[in-house]
């Protein structure tokens, strides 16, 4: 597969896990802001941490405010990773690679761009904004069911999970850190559980952490879940077994030197991962082994970039 089509997968379907992950942390948010009377009980701080890249002073000067946040978040075209930006990248890379994807994708791709599009002229109504949401959501959503059953298990497919991983793994660990610095890093500092429920839908993973912990909401599980947890399918370490599993694959077709230097640091951050735990991240402390972890898929998304699309 020539590296121009195989790039175009990998950021159509990295762009798309962005545009998802987004649209559910902002849902979450949102409607976690209307449960708080009190503005001091609410901030949009993680959320703006994680997906912008505003200053301190600009979060600041907004994260209180709903409506702003909504409209940054969603349809502003200054911001890289609004929502219409993303789905229009997504829908850029994918228009280039049209023989490469099913048709069904395609369509479910460019109907999503022209309802996120017709945002731009509309003002926020905010007795509409959860059904809005929603609705974007589900085509998000729809996306995922339609590659699945609609794509060839073929080099494009696999080119379109490295991006999907990699973008999960990106979006858990900066949403951790963002959130944890709220609390200094302190595991033991205990918040109000329901907004420990938030964090968890956030990552639509409420229902799984109350089926697999029954001492209740603490922050000690939810770093377990989100970072070791090897059946949660947004934890950091089951992204990073499927980028391993993806990886595997392109063995006999990569550059051996290359594809070495990629397997060492993707299996060194899996086995640093796989044989922790949360006693152990607490002594080493939570900063620095989320720093170390972002820094470690850094610098693979780098390898990735330099050594399978040739990016300088």
């Amino acid at each position: 597969m020539l590296i121009r089509i195989a790039d175009s997968l990998f950021w159509m379907t990295r762009y798309m896990e962005r545009t998802e992950g987004i649209l559910r942390m902002i849902k979450t948010n949102y409607m976690s802001s209307l449960e708080n009377i009190e503005e001091s009980d609410f901030t949009w701080r993680p959320v703006l941490k994680t997906f912008t890249t505003l200053s301190d002073e600009q979060i600041s000067a907004m994260e209180y405010n709903s409506m702003d946040v909504l409209k940054y978040l969603i349809s502003d075209k200054s911001n890289d990773n609004s929502v219409l930006n993303t789905v229009t990248s997504s829908r850029e890379n994918a228009r280039g690679v049209q023989d490469h994807i099913t048709i069904e994708v395609w369509e479910c791709l460019n109907k999503f761009y022209l309802e996120v599009t017709k945002w731009e002229q509309i003002e926020f109504d905010s007795s509409e904004v959860i059904a809005t949401l929603t609705h974007f959501m589900q085509n998000a959503l729809l996306y995922y069911g339609i590659a699945e059953v609609t794509m060839p298990r073929k080099d494009g497919w696999n080119f379109m999970n490295l991006g999907k991983f990699i973008e999960r793994a990106f979006q858990t660990s900066l949403f951790l850190q963002s959130k944890f610095e709220e609390f200094d890093y302190d595991m033991q500092k205990t918040s109000n559980p329901i907004e420990w429920r938030h964090v968890l839908q956030s990552v639509s993973g409420f229902e799984f952490y109350l089926k697999t912990y029954h001492t209740g909401i603490q922050a000690e599980n939810v770093v377990d879940m989100l970072v070791l947890n090897s059946d949660f399918p947004r934890s950091v370490f089951y992204s990073v077994v499927r980028l391993h599993q993806i990886l595997e694959r392109f063995r006999n077709s990569a550059n051996n030197e290359a594809y070495n230097k990629i397997d060492y640091n993707l299996g060194k951050l899996k086995s640093r991962i796989q044989y922790s735990n949360v006693n152990e991240i607490a002594k080493e402390g939570l900063k620095n082994y989320l720093e170390t972890m972002i820094d470690d898929l850094y610098v693979i998304g780098n390898l990735i970039n330099e050594f399978i699309f040739h990016y300088n």
